[in-house]
């Protein structure tokens, strides 16, 4: 079984921070970690969604692979997934579970900040 979306061209995703009781729920461990939220465009996205599906049904973990920004490979485990329909094409919603270090928090400041 095929347990992983590997992204293969494009930037490194964008995670963004999750606060909603469900998503935190469903990644309680005795380990410290995060659940963040990231959107890929993607060509197949109802295919990723079956294979998300049938990995869970056989209660295995699928895992998000990518490159981070400096170009070490890293995988996160896929809590959940939903795919949107837009403008641009499919979008596939990932909730993905990930340490705290894994992820580069970005602070953006006003330009009239000092």
């Amino acid at each position: 079984m095929d347990n992983k979306i590997t992204i293969i061209e494009g930037p490194t995703p964008t995670f963004e921070s999750v606060n909603s009781d469900w998503a935190l729920s469903i990644s309680e461990s005795p380990e410290n970690y995060d659940v963040v939220m990231t959107n890929l465009r993607t060509m197949n996205g109802q295919g990723l969604i079956e294979r998300c599906f049938e990995t869970w049904k056989q209660q295995d973990t699928m895992y998000l692979h990518y490159r981070n920004t400096i170009g070490l490979e890293q995988r996160a485990p896929i809590l959940a997934a939903r795919l949107l329909d837009s403008e641009e094409g499919q979008k596939l919603v990932l909730w993905v579970r990930v340490k705290p270090e894994q992820i580069k928090l970005e602070v953006h400041l006003d330009e009239d900040e000092d």
